[in-house]
């Protein structure tokens, strides 16, 4: 195959021989076979290939022949299909080794893709990008201050963001587990009568920050913990690489969103003290004390178990709303009906709890679901034929969508399982080393 002009290149995978010009290797679209116009000597060359013929100018590639040849229609023709007879894994091991991803397929054939790793639990790790291979084989050359400099930061931005990285990960990582677990506990026994009678504090004094209440243990024990979420906000913040893109992860949201109402309690008593503005701004007071709550999200970063849900509500959201609006329309219809039914027909036996559309929606959204409170049901012949086929309807219309997001449930688990994997594995190097 010739794909263009000038000197010819010749790449040779599995026995079949291809060969285009030197101009189109720069731009190829595919990773692996690009990386090879940025070589400059020929060990750079066999870290791409297998084996390198200088004399006739051919690359060696060890790989499967078929595969190759379907992901050069890819190439040509922009359409990237499984080769038929062929284990799907195998052809996605070979799409990563050439550097394309499950994307690049075609629906269906992704579709393929995302059965058969749900079957297996099987994932595969991405290559690196040449960019940063290139770039390191740069520092450690020419530039190694920078290079060391590099390297310490990706140290510490792994130390903070993956718990399982390094022994100080996971020593940093249990300290902070144990600073969440302490801030829950004080949160949960602030709010029991005895400990408010312990400290001769009554309700509106306990949701209150005062300057005595700061001097009390619960009040130093807050602030102790609060100190640790925030420098560690901080340093995570000053190694993170896009900054721009840290403020917007949802876990560091959440990190903000539990740390600065202390902050602002605390302002807030400063500049209105003892007087009746602090009396006024008790609710806030209270509301703003009550988002520590957000401190258990905090241990998402430490278990696969939070993680793998945050995860598939993300690639469910879709799933989700569908979830949604059946119950919306459910509840709508039904809704109206049993009020009508119950009340709006005026027979005699009118049931006052379903005195308007709104009242009823309540005991639609429990009976669909089937927890049943019992605080209101009806009372009439069709209205409880109509209960029935709420019920039922609630069983079938919450089933439907449950099956896809149960499979991206499990995907997201062994995906998140198989990364910590890796880096317990490199953990476990590191300390054999």
């Amino acid at each position: 195959m010739n794909f263009g002009r000038g000197p010819p290149v010749v790449l040779n995978v599995g026995g079949t021989r291809y060969s285009f010009s030197r101009e189109v290797l720069k731009d190829f679209p595919l990773r692996r076979v690009s990386r090879l116009h940025g070589c400059l000597s020929e060990q750079d060359v066999l870290e791409v290939c297998d084996d390198y013929d200088r004399e006739r100018n051919e690359y060696f590639f060890d790989r499967h022949s078929e595969a190759f040849g379907f992901i050069m229609l890819y190439v040509r023709h922009g359409h990237l299909r499984f080769v038929p007879h062929m284990c799907e894994l195998s052809f996605y091991n070979e799409m990563i080794y050439w550097g394309l991803e499950g994307s690049h397929l075609d629906y269906c054939c992704q579709r393929r893709l995302d059965d058969r790793m749900s079957e297996t639990c099987t994932y595969y790790a991405a290559e690196e990008p040449p960019g940063e291979a290139a770039g390191a084989a740069e520092g450690k050359g020419r530039r190694p201050a920078a290079a060391e400099g590099g390297k310490w930061l990706e140290r510490m931005r792994r130390t903070f963001e993956e718990p399982t990285s390094s022994v100080a990960a996971q020593v940093l990582a249990t300290v902070s587990i144990l600073f969440v677990i302490v801030s829950m506990v004080v949160l949960c026994a602030s709010t029991l009568p005895e400990w408010r009678a312990a400290e001769n504090r009554s309700v509106e004094e306990q949701s209150r920050y005062t300057a005595e209440s700061v001097r009390e243990p619960s009040g130093i024990i807050e602030a102790i913990c609060i100190g640790w979420f925030t420098a560690e906000c901080i340093v995570r913040f000053i190694v993170s690489k896009n900054k721009c893109e840290f403020v917007r992860r949802p876990l560091n949201i959440i990190d903000l969103l539990a740390i600065t109402p202390y902050y602002i309690s605390v302002l807030m008593t400063v500049f209105t003290g003892e007087n009746s503005q602090l009396q006024r701004a008790g609710v806030t007071l209270r509301v703003l004390r009550m988002m520590r709550i957000f401190w258990v999200i905090k241990l998402a970063r430490h278990f696969i178990g939070l993680q793998t849900l945050g995860l598939t509500l993300k690639r469910c959201y879709r799933e989700m709303v569908m979830l949604l609006v059946f119950i919306c329309v459910a509840m709508a219809i039904f809704s109206a009906l049993s009020q009508l039914l119950e009340n709006g027909l005026d027979l005699g036996t009118k049931n006052k709890d379903y005195a308007s559309i709104p009242a009823a929606c309540w005991w639609v959204i429990i009976s669909m679901t089937t927890v049943g409170y019992g605080d209101m049901c009806p009372i009439t012949v069709p209205g409880r034929i109509l209960g029935g086929i709420c019920v039922v309807s609630g069983i079938v219309l919450l089933a439907l969508p449950i099956t896809f997001i149960y499979h991206s449930f499990v995907q997201c688990y062994h995906e998140l399982k198989f990364r910590s994997a890796r880096y317990s594995r490199s953990l476990s190097a590191e300390f054999l080393n």
